[in-house]
């Protein structure tokens, strides 16, 4: 998959983990997408060459899931870091 391809999917996987992870995040929307961006290219790069779950092709399944995964976990760090660094929402 190209990535013009892993980049469309990552604002889809951001929205998705955005409803699966919700709270309020400093940023707003524009992070949530950023967040979701780079969380599909990180969980592509992991996910297809450091655990050798295949090739990711097109929009399918499994291209969703490792999207989704790497933006939900960058969403928990970046969530971490914004507490510990007390700029959470509210704040």
């Amino acid at each position: 998959m190209n990535l013009f391809t892993w980049i469309l999917l990552g604002l889809v996987a951001g929205g998705l983990a955005k409803l699966i992870f919700p709270g309020k995040d400093p940023g707003g929307c524009l992070a949530t997408m950023f967040i979701g961006i780079v969380g599909a290219l990180i969980g592509g790069f992991l996910g297809t060459t450091v655990f050798g779950w295949g090739t990711v092709t097109g929009f399918n399944l499994n291209s969703v899931g490792i999207a989704v995964a790497g933006s939900l976990v960058l969403l928990a760090v970046f969530r971490l870091l914004i507490i510990r660094l007390g700029r959470g929402p509210g704040r």
